[in-house]
């Protein structure tokens, strides 16, 4: 399995930085992995193709430069890693 070359500090639903809540992107090359450590998030691709229930053990996967935003359930715990390949292939 790849290993990630950077990983974020742990966030909470009432201390998650604002541009995490907003569409953003990771850029070209990038991927990352949204673990949840409590609760759940939603994990919503602004292009429409769909949104991702991630919870702890059912990491969400941000492909490279695809515009999203997250929007957590009170209580909920997240981090998110960032590799230079899918981590999940």
């Amino acid at each position: 399995m790849a290993e990630p070359y950077k990983t974020t500090s742990v966030w909470t639903s009432d201390r998650l930085p604002a541009g995490i809540r907003s569409a953003h992107s990771t850029k070209a090359g990038t991927w990352g992995l949204l673990n949840v450590l409590e609760g759940e998030v939603l994990l919503v691709f602004e292009d429409g193709s769909g949104n991702v229930r991630v919870t702890p053990g059912n990491p969400g996967l941000i492909p490279p430069e695809v515009l999203h935003h997250v929007e957590p359930a009170a209580g909920a715990k997240m981090q998110v890693e960032f590799y230079h390949e899918n981590p999940l292939a």
